[in-house]
């Protein structure tokens, strides 16, 4: 989304171009950018209609090494692609208890983890409902779940239960008394292997897709 914001404040800068017309195009872009894909279950159909996705997917995987089709099953799983998702109420009868968690946003950070990645990597525009952000998050806590916990950063299955539990958790075994975590974990490991077969006949499409970029700088 930044990306877009920037590329849209260039256009603005162009005397021929009506700062009026971008606005309505910056109008437009900011009420499609969080809309959830329409084909959840395949990853080209996603980057088609979201292919700014792809560059953030892309842009993580290499800060932080976790591959793009384990990012997307992550948040395919966690949100259903929804930038505003949040855990339902608990309720009591008809009284509403509260949501179990602070977890939002399509990566579903709660606040104490995500308090902890704004302060390494900066407070500043970040957003859980930014799928840029989010993605970001995901490598960068993958990235310590790897450092700490010597989990590959092919390893969905492993990787999702730690980021589920959190690390300790996780080195204490507590998903072992969660089936539904764990046949959760299994789902979401297939859907990352399904991404990325998915992704070997189309990622070539989404690669130099803006008009500034060009190969091989952004292959």
């Amino acid at each position: 989304m930044r990306q877009i914001l920037s590329d849209l404040a260039e256009l603005a800068s162009v005397k021929q171009v009506s700062p009026i017309a971008v606005l309505f195009l910056l109008t437009i872009v900011s009420s499609c950018a969080g809309t959830p894909p329409k084909q959840q279950h395949d990853m080209c159909a996603v980057f088609e209609q979201h292919p700014d996705w792809y560059d953030y997917a892309k842009q993580s995987q290499s800060t932080w090494g976790t591959p793009i089709q384990t990012q997307m099953a992550f948040v395919r799983h966690e949100s259903s692609f929804r930038k505003n998702a949040k855990p339902p109420f608990n309720w009591f009868l008809f009284i509403p208890l509260g949501r179990p968690s602070s977890a939002t946003g399509y990566a579903q950070a709660q606040d104490p983890v995500w308090g902890e990645y704004e302060a390494e990597r900066g407070r500043f525009w970040r957003s859980r409902g930014d799928m840029e952000d989010a993605l970001d998050f995901i490598g960068w806590y993958n990235d310590k779940t790897h450092k700490q916990l010597s989990i590959s950063k092919w390893n969905t299955r492993e990787l999702y239960l730690a980021y589920h539990e959190g690390r300790a958790g996780y080195k204490r075994g507590s998903y072992k008394k969660k089936p539904k975590l764990i046949n959760v974990a299994n789902q979401v490991k297939r859907t990352a292997d399904e991404y990325g077969a998915q992704l070997k006949q189309c990622e070539a499409r989404f690669q130099c897709h803006r008009w500034y970029e060009f190969w091989p700088l952004c292959s």
